[in-house]
C-alpha cells in the first residue's frame, strides 16, 4: 500500500478523494487539513491526517509519503498564496522528500488563462503551479477538468490532451481520474482535459499510459 496525501481533504472534491483511496487495494489515504477540528471526521473513519498550511512550511507533511494528490484550493479568495504559491510550496517539499509522483487537479483554461473571461487570475495561478511542477523534474499528471457539477458520477469521460471545447464533469468522476493517475503505469508526465463523455474512465486513461 501506497501512502498518498491528499491536499485539500477537506474540500467536496478532496472528501470524494479520501473516499476513494481508503477503499482502494494500492493506496492508503493522509488528509492534510488545515485545522485541528477538521481532523476529526477523518479520523473517526480511520484515516490518517497532518495538518498543514500551504502558506507555511510543508515539509512535514510529506514524511513517509508516496505520491501526492493536490485537490487544494482557495476558493477564489487567496488564488495566488494557495492556487499558485502553496502548489509550488508542496512541489518543493515533495520533490526533496522523492515522492514518487504528483497528482495536480488543475482546470480547463489553465493552459491559456489570458484567453478567459472570468477566472483570470485563478486560471492564471493555476497555470504557474502547472508550468512549475513541469519544471521540477517531478513525476506528475495534470488533470484539468471542465465545470465541476455535485451530480452523480457517470464512470465515464472524454479525454484529450486539448479538447477545444467546454463541458462540465461530476467531482465523481474527477476524484476518479485523479486517484487513477496516481498509478505508476497512468498517465506518466501527461496533462490533459477531462469532461463528462461515453469511455469509461479506466479506458480513458488507458490511452495515457
Amino acid at each position: 500500500m501506497e501512502n498518498v496525501l491528499v491536499a485539500g481533504a477537506n474540500g467536496t472534491t478532496g472528501k470524494k478523494i479520501v473516499n476513494l483511496l481508503k477503499s482502494s487495494q494500492y493506496f492508503e489515504p493522509v488528509a492534510m487539513v488545515r485545522k485541528e477540528e477538521q481532523q476529526e471526521q477523518f479520523e473517526k473513519e480511520n484515516i490518517k491526517t497532518v495538518l498543514g498550511d500551504l502558506e507555511k512550511d510543508l515539509s512535514h507533511t510529506v514524511k513517509n509519503i508516496d505520491k501526492v494528490i493536490f485537490a487544494a484550493g482557495s476558493g477564489g479568495k487567496k488564488v495566488v498564496e494557495v492556487d499558485q504559491e502553496g502548489a509550488k510550496r508542496l512541489i518543493d517539499a515533495s520533490k526533496d522528500a522523492n515522492i514518487k509522483k504528483f497528482v495536480m487537479l488543475s482546470s480547463m483554461g489553465a493552459d491559456n488563462p489570458e484567453e478567459a473571461n472570468d477566472l483570470k487570475e485563478y486560471l492564471k495561478a493555476k497555470h504557474n503551479a502547472d508550468e512549475y511542477l513541469k519544471s521540477r523534474n517531478l513525476m506528475h499528471a495534470i488533470v484539468r477538468p471542465g465545470s465541476l457539477t455535485n451530480d452523480m458520477g457517470t464512470g465515464k469521460i472524454e479525454l484529450k490532451s486539448k479538447l477545444n471545447k467546454q463541458g462540465s464533469i461530476t467531482r465523481d468522476d474527477v476524484a476518479q481520474t485523479l486517484v487513477r493517475s496516481l498509478h505508476d503505469d497512468a498517465a506518466i508526465n501527461e496533462t490533459f482535459e477531462i469532461i463528462q463523455g461515453d469511455t469509461l474512465i479506466g479506458k480513458a486513461m488507458d490511452g495515457k499510459s
